[in-house]
């Protein structure tokens, strides 16, 4: 090696492929262990973002991949930093999140006999990520390599990286950065079988799903609905693959008996099913076995996966979109649904879910308003509870990725940092829907958007309770136990963290509150009462 050759660190060697791999952003809470990779971040382009807790660097850094494509950054240090990701590792493992974990530890010698803070990370993440990796000298790039790969093929997900103090802060020669290419996608080996249950099909259904979200799937999707002129429906994270004004689009499903009810008797009446990415890990119980076993489905998925909530006569594994793209080739040979049943079942699920006639107020106004006074591009996240199921059949998207939401693993506390991270890359206004006590699992992160000065506009819907949990309770016969807290007055915390805050408590206040936080920089609170008990009936 020649004398003059310049000398850098692992973690520069580290932060230069990332860099290389589009990635601009980091997000977590530093420890000794990580402070040489954060600043090599900062050195390779990348801006390492500080977060109040782990979790929601976590939701920070997929809303991230949402914006931009480029894979999820969160680095954590040892022990109580990395458990506290745990939630947000999991949740980016069920919803199919590319992301890298690196975490800072100490060396391997050192924890023999040294033991504060010292657990085996990679016995802790294995269940929860699709693979755990440890770099070592010599191997700063390549590992980054490896996780990027595994993170990024197949099934997206997260990779955990055990990033040695030693390793990370050691001089070595820099090298020259080569980047190796990705697998090259492959067609279906045979479409043969498929194509000919859709060229006699007079009934087709497409139901979309989780594999399928990006602007690619959505592409492919809308042409072979189109081509077939099969109805679509989604689960609630791939609202949009199919613009939800199409006419072909039928609506969401995922948690709402109320729409199951609807459209049960749609997926019997076809003699063709289409599972566009879909995975039964978005829905509830009642769609174990949702079809007869000598139901007609063709199954295209990313990964095969055992899960026994479905049978398929014909699977298609690898990428959904040249799955689709293919099954497009054949076209049935008669005209399709001729009796209609689609736009009947496409008024029925609208109606069903339609603000009540005699009801001013409550959760239906407040999402019916907001999507009136939203422009159509913006993004939406929301929370786990009663409002997310109820907003995820209202809201209308024209696009994939306008509603964000953890829907496989179905965690509460996401939605606040999934709009601040979306906001942050973006720079326009987010929303964020959220439950009274989801909220107030992350109200530290309110001080982030005050940092970040980011435009996020908060619409919390106040009823002071668990309130899907507790109508659970009642389906059960259950005592109310609990499930009931005190109210916090949102709009003044908001404004101590240095946002703007508002109670509103009827329609036309709430109107006001929503156009003039569009209106403004920084980030708003909108409390909004809705009082107990204001989802009966609703989904």
């Amino acid at each position: 090696m020649p004398m003059n050759t310049p000398q850098v660190t692992g973690a520069d060697l580290v932060a230069t492929r990332l860099h290389a791999a589009g990635i601009r952003h980091a997000f977590g809470m530093p420890g000794g262990e990580v402070l040489a990779l954060v600043a090599a971040l900062e050195r390779a382009g990348i801006r390492f973002v500080l977060t109040r807790h782990e979790t929601a660097a976590g939701f920070m850094a997929e809303a991230v991949w949402h914006a931009t494509g480029a894979p999820g950054l969160l680095v954590t240090t040892l022990g109580p930093g990395l458990t506290n990701a745990v939630n947000v590792i999991a949740n980016a493992h069920q919803d199919r999140v590319p992301m890298l974990v690196i975490s800072g530890c100490v060396d391997a010698a050192l924890a023999e006999s040294y033991t504060h803070q010292i657990i085996d990370h990679a016995a802790l993440l294995r269940p929860i990520t699709k693979g755990t990796l440890r770099a070592e000298a010599g191997t700063e790039d390549l590992v980054i390599d490896k996780a990027l790969g595994i993170a990024l093929q197949g099934r997206p997900g997260p990779v955990h990286i055990d990033l040695p103090i030693s390793v990370a802060e050691a001089e070595v020669p820099a090298r020259p950065l080569t980047i190796r290419p990705a697998p090259a996608a492959s067609m279906p080996a045979d479409a043969g079988p498929a194509r000919a249950l859709i060229a006699s099909a007079k009934r087709p259904l497409i139901i979309a799903g989780l594999d399928l979200v990006g602007d690619a799937g959505a592409a492919s999707l809308r042409a072979l609905a189109e081509r077939l002129g099969a109805p679509v429906l989604t689960t609630y994270k791939a609202k949009g693959l199919l613009p939800e004004s199409h006419p072909l689009c039928i609506g969401a499903i995922g948690l709402s008996p109320k729409a199951d009810a609807i459209v049960k008797p749609l997926i019997a009446a076809a003699d063709l099913i289409i599972l566009a990415g879909y995975d039964p890990i978005e829905m509830r119980q009642g769609w174990r076995r949702p079809w007869p076993a000598d139901k007609a489905v063709i199954d295209c998925v990313a990964e095969a996966m055992p899960h026994g909530m479905h049978n398929s006569t014909i699977w298609h594994e690898g990428p959904v979109p040249l799955a689709l793209d293919a099954l497009a080739a054949a076209r049935p040979a008669d005209a399709v649904w001729p009796g209609e049943e689609p736009a009947r079942v496409r008024a029925d699920l609208a109606q069903a879910f339609a603000p009540p006639a005699d009801r001013l107020w409550g959760p239906h106004r407040v999402f019916a308003i907001m999507r009136e006074v939203t422009p159509p591009a913006t993004v939406a996240s929301a929370d786990s509870g009663a409002h997310r199921i109820l907003l995820s059949q209202m809201w209308r998207c024209e696009a994939p990725r306008l509603l964000l939401q953890s829907s496989g693993f179905c965690t509460m506390g996401g939605a606040l940092p999934l709009a601040a991270g979306h906001a942050l890359v973006t720079g326009r206004h987010t929303l964020c829907f959220v439950g009274d006590a989801g909220l107030e699992m992350v109200l530290g992160e309110l001080a982030s958007l005050r940092d970040l000065a980011l435009p996020v506009i908060v619409v919390v819907l106040v009823d002071r309770a668990l309130a899907l949990i507790e109508l659970k309770q009642r389906a059960m016969q259950l005592p109310r136990q609990a499930v009931d807290f005190g109210g916090t007055d949102f709009a003044a915390v908001a404004t101590a963290l240095g946002g703007h805050g508002i109670c509103v408590s009827s329609a036309d206040t709430f109107r006001r509150a929503a156009m003039a936080a569009f209106e403004r920089p920084g980030f708003t609170v909108i409390a909004v009462e809705i009082g107990d008990r204001a989802y009966d009936g609703a989904f």
